[in-house]
C-alpha cells in the first residue's frame, strides 16, 4: 500500500510547533535565569524528536540543525557547558530557524539546505564544551551535504527564516474543528462528573427518610414517594448523558493505522543505515484511540522501533553465529483488552543486557557494586527509563543519548495513565507492552478511605479487590504477606505508608486489600474501606503541585470534595523503600557467606523469598525461570537452590535433573516450592533429585530456613 507521505509531513508541522513551543518556553526560562535540571531535558528531549522526525522524513535541513542545537542542548544538560546571554542567543537563532523550515514545510516547498554559518557555530559551541579541537569541525560543517542527484548543483544555503510571520499563520480548518471537538468533550466530561452531586443528593435524601421513625405519616409516606422518583429520574438522566458522552467520544476516535503505518518503512530505512536486514510486522492498526491519546503516541513508538533496532536486533553477522536468520524481525501490534487498548513492541534480538545495565549504573556512579548486584531484574529494567541512562558504548545520531526511553515512560506512564510493561529474554528478544485507556476525558476510578481520608486509584492500576482473614496474613521476613492465587503478595498499609493515623477496626474484621500491578510487580495495599467505583474526569494537577510525584491527578466526588489519585508505580517504590529500611539485620551465627539461587516466574515470590533469605545472611541471586535458573547456576557458584515448578522455558523438574547432572551440583541441596499438591508431583521431585518438597499453600518462613540450614548442616 503506498504511503500517503503528505499526511505524516502534516502531522510532523504540528507536532514539531508543539515541539518549539517547549524550545521557546525553555530558552525564556534561561533568559530569566528560572531553568532547572527538568527545564534542560524537556527542551532537549523536543530538539531530540525533532531531528528523529525530521530524520524519518527525509527533510534534511531540520534534521541537521536540529542535530546541532541537541548537540549544544547535550552538553549543557551534562554540565560542559553553562548558559550565557551569547549563548542564548546562538540558541534563540537555532530555534528560529527550524522554525523557518518547518513552515516552509507546511507551505509545501521542500526546504533547502541547512545553513551552513549557523551549523558550524552550533557545533562550535557543542565541541568546545568537550575540549574538542574546533578546527576541523568549521571546515566539515562549512561544508554542505551532498545532493540526491549527483549531477545537480548544491541547492542554495537557506535565506534567513521568517519565523514572525509563519508563527502568526492561523491554524487549519481541521485543526479549529478538532478543538471545538476538544471543547464539547471537555464540557460533557464536566456534565458526568458533576452528575455525581445528583446520585449525592439521593443518596442523603435516603438517609434522611430512614431517620424517620413515624412510618405511617404522610409527610414521611410522600418524602419515600419523591426518593424513589427522584431516584427513577436520577437513573435515565444518567443513561442519557452516558449515551451522548459515548457518541461525542466516538467522534474524536482515530485508528491506530495514522501511527502504525510508517512503521515498516522506517524501520527498513534506519536498519539500512546500520547494517542491518530488519522486517517490521504490523497488526492491529483498525483499532481506534481517542485523538488525545493517538497524537501522543508517536514519540514514544518511534523510540521504543528505534530502540529495537539499535539495541535489540543483532547484526547479520552475529545472528548467524547464533543459529538465527539473518533478517531479523520487529513487530508492532495493538490488541483490546477490558481495561483499553494494549500496545506491543517486540523484536527477536539478544534481550536486554542486564549486566551490561548494572554495570553502566555503576560507572554512571549511580549506585555501589554491591548494590547494583542485589538489584532484582525488574529494578534493573526501570534504570533503562532514567533520563540520560544508555547503554550505549558512543554516541550516534539514532541512539546513547539516554533519551528514548525517558520519553516512553513520561508520556505513556505520566501524561496518558497507562502503564509499561517488559519482557526480556536473553537471545531470544524483548517485549514492550503499552496498556493505555481508551480516552483520558472520562476514566474509571476506584476510590477507597484509609486514615480517615479518601484516595483514588485508575482502573488501570487495579487488578482485583480481595477480602483476607487476618489468620490468613503470613510474616515474612518480619512483614505482612498473604497468598493469592498461589502467589505471594507483600501487604502495605495505604494510611500508614502515607503518614496517616491507621483506623482501629473491629477485632477480627477481614482485611480489605487492594491488589494493584505495575508491569510485573504487584502489591496489596490494605485500606479501610470502599468508598464507591465509577467513571470519572481526572483534572491534572495546577503547576505549583506538579512536583507531588505521588499524585497523578485529581477528581472531584459528589459532595464537591478533591480527591487525589494516587500514582501506583510511586506508591509501590516508596513501598519497596520502606520495606528494605525496615529489613531486620543478619542474625548473629549465621553463615554470612551462603550463596543461594531462587529461581521463580513470579517476581513478588522471588523478591518475598530473597527477603526471607536475606534477613538470615543469605546472599541470594534471582532467577526468572529455569532455562535462566541453569545458565546462572552453571555460569557462577552456589550452595542452594530454591526453585518453582510451573515456569516457561524449562521447568523445575527439568533443571533439577539437569544441576544432578553437572558434577558441581550433584550433592548441593536443591528445594522446590511449588503450588502442586499432588503426590505424583512429589513423587516426580524425588525422582529428579530435589532435597525438599514445600507448598506454597503451607509456606512458613521458620520451616524454608530450618530446611535449608538442615540440608547445608
Amino acid at each position: 500500500m503506498a504511503l500517503d507521505l503528505k499526511k505524516f509531513t502534516a502531522r510532523f508541522v504540528d507536532e514539531a510547533r508543539d515541539h518549539l513551543r517547549q524550545l521557546e518556553d525553555g530558552l525564556a526560562a534561561f533568559h530569566g535565569g528560572m531553568a532547572d535540571q527538568e527545564t534542560i531535558n524537556t527542551v532537549f528531549r523536543s530538539a531530540h524528536t525533532i531531528k528523529g522526525s525530521a530524520r524519518m522524513l527525509k527533510l534534511s535541513a531540520i534534521n541537521e540543525t536540529a542535530h546541532r542545537l541537541e548537540d549544544v542542548l547535550g552538553a549543557m544538560r551534562s554540565g560542559g557547558l553553562a548558559y550565557s546571554a551569547e549563548l542564548g542567543r546562538l540558541l534563540e537563532r537555532g530555534i528560529d530557524a527550524i522554525a523557518g523550515l518547518v513552515e516552509q514545510v507546511a507551505d509545501g516547498t521542500a526546504p533547502p539546505h541547512a545553513d551552513p554559518s549557523l551549523c558550524e557555530e552550533l557545533s562550535r559551541a557543542a565541541a568546545a564544551a568537550l575540549g574538542v579541537d574546533t578546527t576541523a569541525l568549521a571546515v566539515e560543517a562549512a561544508e554542505p551535504a551532498p545532493s540526491p542527484d549527483a549531477g545537480a548543483p548544491p541547492p542554495p544555503a537557506a535565506p534567513p527564516p521568517a519565523a514572525s510571520a509563519a508563527r502568526l499563520k492561523a491554524p487549519d480548518t481541521v485543526r479549529v474543528s478538532m478543538g471545538k471537538l476538544d471543547e464539547l468533550i471537555k464540557l460533557m466530561g464536566e456534565v458526568v462528573s458533576s452528575h455525581a452531586t445528583l446520585r449525592q443528593r439521593v443518596v442523603d435524601l435516603r438517609h434522611l427518610q430512614h431517620a424517620q421513625t413515624a412510618q405511617q405519616d404522610p409527610v414521611v409516606t410522600g418524602l419515600r414517594d419523591f426518593a424513589r422518583d427522584l431516584k427513577d429520574d436520577v437513573l435515565a438522566q444518567e443513561l442519557l448523558m452516558e449515551e451522548l458522552h459515548r457518541k461525542a467520544l466516538v467522534m474524536r476516535m482515530l485508528p491506530l493505522g495514522m501511527v502504525f503505518e510508517s512503521a515498516p518503512r522506517m524501520v527498513r530505512e534506519l536498519a539500512r543505515s546500520m547494517g542491518k536486514d530488519i522486517e517490521c510486522s504490523v497488526s492491529g492498526t483498525d483499532i481506534e484511540l481517542d485523538r488525545q491519546i493517538i497524537d501522543h503516541l508517536g514519540d514514544p513508538i518511534l523510540h521504543l522501533l528505534r530502540n529495537a533496532v539499535d539495541h535489540g536486533v543483532e547484526d547479520p553477522d552475529s545472528r548467524r553465529r547464533s543459529g538465527k536468520a539473518a533478517v531479523g524481525r520487529v513487530h508492532l501490534a495493538a490488541r483490546q483488552d477490558a481495561a483499553g487498548v494494549v500496545i506491543e513492541v517486540g523484536d527477536d534480538g539478544g534481550g536486554i543486557p542486564l549486566a551490561a545495565i548494572r554495570d553502566k549504573a555503576v560507572r554512571k556512579k549511580l549506585m555501589t557494586v554491591e548494590q547494583a548486584a542485589a538489584l532484582s531484574e525488574a529494578e534493573v529494567i526501570d534504570l533503562i527509563f532514567r533520563p540520560g541512562f544508555s547503554t550505549n558504548a558512543i554516541v550516534t545520531d539514532v541512539s546513547g543519548r539516554g533519551v528514548g526511553m525517558d520519553v516512553v515512560k513520561r508520556c505513556i506512564v505520566d501524561e496518558l495513565q497507562g502503564g509499561i510493561q517488559v519482557d526480556t529474554r536473553p537471545g531470544e528478544g524483548t517485549r514492550f507492552l503499552l496498556r493505555l485507556p481508551l480516552s483520558l476525558a472520562v476514566m474509571r476510578v476506584l476510590l477507597v478511605e484509609a486514615g480517615g481520608e479518601t484516595f483514588a486509584f485508575t482502573a488501570q492500576q487495579v487488578a482485583h479487590l480481595i477480602r483476607v482473614p487476618p489468620d490468613k496474613v503470613l510474616r515474612v521476613a518480619g512483614r505482612p504477606a498473604v497468598v493469592d492465587h498461589n502467589e505471594f503478595l507483600p501487604v502495605v498499609n495505604l494510611a500508614g505508608l502515607l503518614s496517616l493515623p491507621p483506623r482501629p477496626g473491629p477485632v477480627g474484621e477481614d482485611l480489605l486489600l487492594v491488589v494493584v500491578q505495575v508491569r510485573n510487580e504487584k502489591l496489596a495495599f490494605q485500606v479501610d474501606a470502599l468508598v464507591d467505583e465509577r467513571d470519572m474526569v481526572i483534572k491534572p494537577l495546577p503547576a505549583h503541585l506538579s512536583h507531588l510525584a505521588m499524585v497523578s491527578g485529581m477528581v472531584v466526588t459528589g459532595r464537591n470534595a478533591l480527591v487525589a489519585v494516587l500514582h501506583a508505580a510511586v506508591l509501590m517504590e516508596l513501598a519497596r523503600k520502606v520495606r528494605a529500611e525496615a529489613r531486620p539485620g543478619q542474625a548473629s551465627g549465621e553463615r554470612p557467606r551462603t550463596r543461594v539461587l531462587v529461581v521463580d516466574d513470579s517476581l513478588n515470590i522471588r523478591e518475598i523469598e530473597k527477603d526471607v533469605l536475606e534477613a538470615h545472611g543469605y546472599t541470594v541471586t534471582l532467577a526468572e525461570d529455569g532455562r535462566d535458573g541453569l545458565n546462572k547456576a552453571l555460569g557462577g557458584e552456589f550452595d542452594a537452590v530454591l526453585t518453582d515448578v510451573e515456569m516457561p522455558s524449562m521447568d523445575g523438574f527439568a533443571l533439577t535433573q539437569a544441576l544432578r547432572g553437572d558434577e558441581r551440583y550433584r550433592d548441593i541441596p536443591i528445594i522446590i516450592i511449588t503450588s502442586r499438591q499432588k503426590e505424583e508431583d512429589k513423587r516426580r521431585g524425588i525422582e529428579v533429585g530435589a532435597d525438599a518438597y514445600i507448598v506454597k499453600g503451607d509456606f512458613e518462613q521458620s520451616s524454608l530456613i530450618e530446611t535449608l540450614r538442615g540440608l547445608l548442616g
